[in-house]
């Protein structure tokens, strides 16, 4: 990567006998569907992931906004691949997302992650209609009932570079709960507030229902993000039976310390389970056995907070594409 115990449990809430937490890294080197799914189950058995059958579960990818590439949602592939072993299991299987601009449907048409659904027989929702959250922190925020209201939550990033965070996985990922606009205000509110907006996606990572996280790190983004930078091929798919622990992990991929990444010490200061190494335990692959020299993440981090005239060009977009546009 170059700068620019005894009482852990386990997804079921059993206890892992040698008290560390299993992540499982393995290699998929591009998005063939066969191999995708083949990975995906190994990882999601490697975890001891195993859902109630009935489950109503669901999926949350990254569907940032409509693109052409694709490179700043999840892979349509994995999303695909994640909701048929859902099935497998039995699971009542839902894909829901808030994007950025538009709605969960036209950014799934874009890339192309429709016509898979499809065949699954899986519905796509917007997250919207939110339920307000208020945490501990005294922080607060409207997070969609149907995140709130589900299970079990699977969550499927993206491995991104991101020019707040340096780097975004699946904690962040959550942050797609919350509904609408609420988003772009809470960086408004908190942005420009020391460590206020990291603590929030912390709160709202932690004020999920029970969540299962798989990322798609086969073709990561790198140099900028969250959208706009350039496709690093990594050939990785993980899974972890919290998001925290995924993090940890693919921070080590990238050979990323702690001072570098700020979400990764918001996570550390607030003692969160996952964030140290030293609870983690890899039953498949390790972190060295990826190459991911020449993986550039932003030196320069760019203010967490909106200026409120891109607050307001940012609604008006939502609107726009929600509402007027064909």
């Amino acid at each position: 990567m170059e700068l620019n115990g005894e009482d852990s449990l386990n997804n079921d809430g059993e206890l892992m006998s040698n008290g560390l937490i299993p992540v499982a890294l393995k290699h998929c080197p591009d998005y063939t569907y066969s191999s995708v799914l083949a990975a995906v189950q190994t990882c999601l058995q490697a975890i001891h992931f195993s859902p109630s059958a009935g489950a109503k579960v669901l999926v949350k990818p990254n569907l940032l906004k409509a693109d052409s590439t694709g490179l700043c949602c999840t892979s349509p592939v994995v999303v695909e691949a994640v909701c048929e072993c859902l099935l497998e299991y039995g699971c009542t299987v839902t894909v829901g997302d808030s994007p950025a601009f538009g709605s969960a449907a036209s950014v799934a048409r874009s890339i192309g992650l429709t016509e898979g659904l499809e065949r699954l027989g899986v519905p796509l929702i917007t997250l919207d209609s939110p339920a307000c959250v208020t945490f501990a922190s005294g922080n607060s925020i409207g997070i969609s009932r149907s995140a709130l209201e589900s299970d079990l939550l699977v969550n499927v990033p993206r491995m991104k570079a991101h020019t707040q965070m340096r780097a975004t996985f699946a904690v962040k990922n959550l942050f797609g709960c919350v509904s609408g606009v609420r988003k772009a205000i809470a960086h408004s509110t908190h942005g420009d507030k020391a460590n206020a907006f990291r603590e929030l996606l912390v709160d709202v990572a932690l004020a999920l229902p029970e969540s299962v996280s798989v990322v798609d790190g086969i073709t990561c983004m790198h140099k900028t993000g969250p959208s706009g930078g350039e496709p690093y091929s990594l050939g990785l798919i993980g899974a972890a039976g919290d998001p925290v622990s995924l993090d940890t992990a693919l921070y080590s991929v990238l050979g990323c310390t702690v001072d570098e990444m700020p979400l990764w010490g918001e996570l550390q200061r607030k003692n969160v389970r996952g964030a140290f190494q030293e609870q983690l335990e890899y039953v498949l692959a390790t972190p060295q056995e990826f190459d991911a020299e020449g993986f550039i993440l932003p030196f320069h981090l760019i203010p967490e907070t909106f200026h409120p005239i891109r607050l307001i060009r940012s609604g008006l977009k939502r609107f726009w594409k929600r509402y007027l546009c064909p």
